[in-house]
């Protein structure tokens, strides 16, 4: 039995904007939702009130949007649903990762300082940065070369968007930053400490993305001393108290309380990654259930009672997502972000008149062009390392590429090759996991991209010959944090005591099931098998292509 009138609050923090909802706690009913988008966005081209202008592979954050997110969205839920906020028990938080901030010890952004404020790396590194290729290429290496197991955990390779390749990119960039820093921090668990006063992390935030694990925590400082003598003591940077996901960071301080009407102490689980918190919500505990969390990425999770070593993946946790099993991730580092890149510099005019006319976005109208057209029509295939490959190659140095082009392409053909590539990016990571060791049967989509498109949904059904389930929860990772909120808060204060408790009570019915279409899927692998090819090529034989144009282009900067 569960206390009657009892909420909880999950707050997902996206890459442009935060959503929150309000959830009942015995029925999973959702009484409020609230969005907040940040002003500052993603920071790439210049710092915020500074005339500096940022290099590229540059992605920042300003954390002053967080905090008033976090104050307002709760707010929001407080004041304008029908509910006593003394009733509310919990508060989840889940995050884009790796978003980094450097803090003093008041643990106080040094972007808010005037002396660093125009330095761009006292400010939060968003997810997407990739800034920090060369440290990670160094982390690799080193790994490989000396033996290091840990790496093992991480498809033996790391990503320059992970945590110690930011952090080392700031200590040769700009030392005076990293000297400066008591410590460097998720932009999650700071939010966490704006709530609580406690600064804590997660088995998902440090395990997947700063190499912790429950048995030697953080890679010795030897290993990146082995790097640079400089670099000793980079783990005293990072922080120490390292709690299992679902479990209680703190209590809501007293100034928290008094601005949101709900009580001083109330419980607020440690934070988490946006894509794993979706995990309990579709039920998928099993090893052969796949989630893709779709937005301007895609995040691939999966949870499974063994550990497997695999090539090419972001990770393998214990603990990481649900609490007995190993946590594994994988993802694409752009999919979304793709199309919406294609309709703002390419799609033409007529799109745009049509879009007006019908009173729709234009990704409705490329989607339905795109719809009209049969599989192979164009003759196109492109690779959809927009944002580079995150997996199975990890190397944000590869770019995009279509194939095919003639004088007679139109914008729509080029427009479903991207889409198609999406797709043909989760086949790899499907695949390639399979042939290691880690069964796939069922598919689950979430996150904002599974409810936009249905066009897109059926290409992914189509090029991967599978069904794919979309979640039957709209902001699907806020829920999961209320989820794990409410496990925090455990059963006496009116929550659960475990996740998979709050799953019987709380995952919903499918919103719909995608099936593929077969006579497409055997077309499809015709093109998936040309896909691969370019994948070798580009990203293998020789990806020292993409590297030298890369380079050409921030030379000329």
């Amino acid at each position: 039995k569960f206390m009657n009138n009892r909420y909880a609050i999950g707050i997902d923090f996206g890459t442009l904007s935060a959503r929150a909802v309000l959830v009942d706690v015995g029925s999973g009913e959702e009484k409020g939702t609230a969005i907040f988008a940040y002003q500052d966005a993603v920071i790439d081209r210049m710092l915020p009130n500074c005339d500096v202008d940022l290099p590229a592979d540059f992605a920042l954050q300003n954390p002053a949007d967080y905090k008033e997110a976090t104050e307002a969205l709760l707010k929001d839920l407080c004041s304008n649903s029908d509910i006593d906020p003394h009733n509310i028990i919990s508060i989840g938080i889940d995050f884009t990762a790796c978003t980094v901030l450097p803090v003093d010890e008041a643990i106080r952004p040094l972007c808010y300082q005037e002396k660093f404020r125009e330095n761009p790396h006292s400010w939060p590194k968003l997810w997407k940065h990739h800034g920090a290729q060369r440290e990670a290429d160094a982390i690799n290496e080193t790994a490989r070369r000396n033996g290091w197991d840990f790496i093992q955990r991480y498809g033996g390779t790391s990503s320059s968007e992970w945590f110690f390749a930011k952090l080392m990119e700031i200590y040769y960039k700009a030392p005076e930053i990293y000297n400066a820093t008591y410590k460097f921090v998720e932009a999650g668990d700071w939010v966490v400490w704006l709530l609580t006063g406690e600064l804590t992390t997660s088995t998902c935030m440090a395990g997947f993305k700063a190499f912790w694990n429950e048995e030697d925590g953080y890679p010795p400082s030897q290993f990146f001393e082995e790097i640079d003598t400089g670099l000793k003591g980079i783990t005293d940077k990072a922080i120490s108290d390292v709690r299992t996901v679902g479990t209680k960071a703190g209590g809501l301080t007293d100034e928290m309380a008094a601005l949101t009407g709900m009580k001083p102490g109330t419980s607020v689980a440690v934070s988490l990654i946006d894509a794993h918190s979706a995990t309990p919500v579709v039920g998928a505990v099993e090893g052969d259930s796949m989630i893709m969390a779709m937005g301007t990425s895609l995040c691939h999770i999966l949870v499974s009672r063994e550990e497997v070593f695999m090539e090419g993946i972001s990770g393998v946790v214990k603990d990481g997502v649900i609490p007995g099993y190993y946590g594994y991730e994988a993802g694409q580092a752009a999919v979304g972000d793709i199309y919406e890149w294609f309709v703002s510099h390419l799609a033409s005019a007529e799109c745009f008149d049509e879009a007006a006319n019908a009173n729709i976005n234009p990704l409705a109208v490329m989607d339905r062009r795109a719809a009209g057209l049969k599989v192979g029509e164009s003759g196109l295939v492109a690779l959809d390392w927009w944002n580079g490959n995150r997996s199975m190659l990890n190397n944000a140095n590869l770019s995009g590429v279509i194939t095919g082009m003639t004088l007679g392409t139109r914008s729509e053909e080029i427009y479903r090759a991207l889409v198609e590539a999406t797709a043909f990016g989760t086949r790899e990571i499907v695949e390639s996991m399979e042939k290691q060791g880690v069964p796939i049967r069922n598919i689950y989509a979430c996150g904002g991209l599974s409810r936009k498109s249905e066009f897109v949904l059926q290409t992914f059904a189509d090029v991967l010959g599978r069904k794919i389930i979309v979640s039957g929860v709209v902001q699907t990772t806020a829920y999961g944090a209320a989820m794990y909120g409410m496990v925090a808060a455990g059963s006496k204060k009116g929550g659960y005591d475990d996740i998979k408790t709050a799953m019987e009570h709380l995952v919903k019915k499918p919103y719909r099931v995608y099936i593929p279409s077969m006579d497409n899927h055997q077309i499809y692998n015709k093109l998936f098998a040309a896909y691969q090819k370019l994948i070798q090529f580009f990203g293998q034989d020789h990806k020292d292509i993409m590297q030298g144009l890369k380079q050409l282009k921030a030379n000329s900067l």
